[in-house]
């Protein structure tokens, strides 16, 4: 039975105090929540992983990177490998994400490098992929979020997707308050699941976890993970505040 998921994204927010606060709110109120077959995941900045990873030590939280170098190690200036997160107890990197995509130029050949980096390091990948607002109005989203994963992950073993999450992020509706319906999450997700299927064993389509990723908030959440082949979220802004954040766990 595929885990279901809730993962906070913080981005560039939260200073040391109030990152602080909110693992420690977080902690508190998740003390007497029942996780049955749910796991959550908060990827503060670079700066707190380490002191993150120790202060939620036999909680239910676990810690994610929010990126990683592809390199072994090498003059980068600025930059973090996978070597360094295991160093400091981090298992989960996120790998793909929209904004590295669009701001940093992150190519489908550059992110699968960064794959086979993590894995080869024992990383879990939470693998973001998702078509812009002129590819849903052209009708060319599908094709899209098949090339992005054929490009990047399917060089990939059978063994190798026990370490693979995947999290669907519409980037019109990130961070723009639109959200795709429950309906059309669905139907990429029942997409995405059956490409996986396509390509290899259906064990392994049915066992990986399908994150939905676009303005989830308390008020529709529920729904959306109602969805038969939505198996959590990855949460932006509503993951900064810990009341909107429970609210979306308990949703689950």
């Amino acid at each position: 039975m595929r885990k279901k998921i809730v993962a906070g994204n913080w981005k560039m927010n939260n200073d040391k105090n109030e990152t602080k606060i909110l693992i420690a709110d977080l902690k508190e109120s998740l003390k007497g929540v029942e996780l049955e077959n749910t796991r959550v995941i908060i990827a503060p900045a670079f700066v707190f992983l380490q002191r993150t990873a120790k202060k939620i030590k036999n909680s239910k939280l676990e810690v994610a990177a929010q990126n990683m170098h592809q390199e072994e190690s090498g003059a980068y200036t600025g930059e973090v490998s996978a070597k360094m997160l295991k160093s400091v107890g981090v298992n989960t990197v996120i790998l793909g994400h929209s904004e590295r995509r669009e701001y940093f130029g992150e190519t489908d050949t550059l992110l699968t490098k960064k794959v086979n980096r993590a894995l080869q390091h024992k990383l879990e990948v939470i693998f973001c992929f998702g078509e812009k607002l002129e590819d849903r109005k052209s009708g060319n989203h599908f094709e899209v979020v098949k090339a992005q994963l054929k490009n990047a992950l399917f060089h990939l073993n059978s063994e190798d997707w026990q370490h693979i999450i995947l999290a669907y992020e519409p980037v019109w509706a990130i961070g723009t308050g639109e959200t795709a319906s429950p309906e059309q999450a669905q139907e990429m997700h029942a997409f995405v699941r059956e490409l996986v299927a396509e390509r290899y064993i259906s064990d392994v389509s049915e066992e990986v976890s399908i994150l939905y990723g676009g303005s989830v908030k308390p008020a529709n959440a529920k729904e959306i993970f109602s969805k038969e082949d939505v198996d959590g979220g990855l949460i932006g802004g509503a993951a900064l505040h810990a009341d909107d954040f429970l609210a979306i766990i308990n949703a689950i």
